[in-house]
């Protein structure tokens, strides 16, 4: 999905679940407006994906794409058939200078 796209469909509360599978440290340093933290290595055991219809379109992203993948390859095994890309990831995200929750 693209990055204004996204943002267009969070700024009407249209919003896919979004799902950041960065670090701790790297999602309280910014993050995508109403994104979920979930490490790509919890996403097969986190609960914070329980009350999310797995039938429903997921939007993930990571800093830069590999572990992205990776949580995509989890998600998929536990169910989830609507998975997407952040195109561009928060890299892209960033650099556009679109806004960010800090915490």
């Amino acid at each position: 999905m693209q990055q204004q796209q996204l943002l267009a469909l969070i700024q009407q509360d249209k919003a896919p679940v979004i799902v950041d599978v960065r670090s701790g440290v790297e999602f309280t340093s910014g993050h995508v407006p109403g994104a979920l933290h979930v490490p790509f290595w919890s996403v097969l055991t986190t609960d914070k994906l329980n009350t999310v219809d797995k039938s429903q379109p997921l939007v993930i992203y990571c800093e830069h794409g590999p572990r992205a993948g990776i949580a995509k390859f989890g998600l998929w095994l536990i169910g989830f058939e609507h998975i997407d890309y952040l195109a561009g990831h928060m890299t892209a995200w960033k650099k556009a200078g679109l806004p960010m929750v800090k915490n």
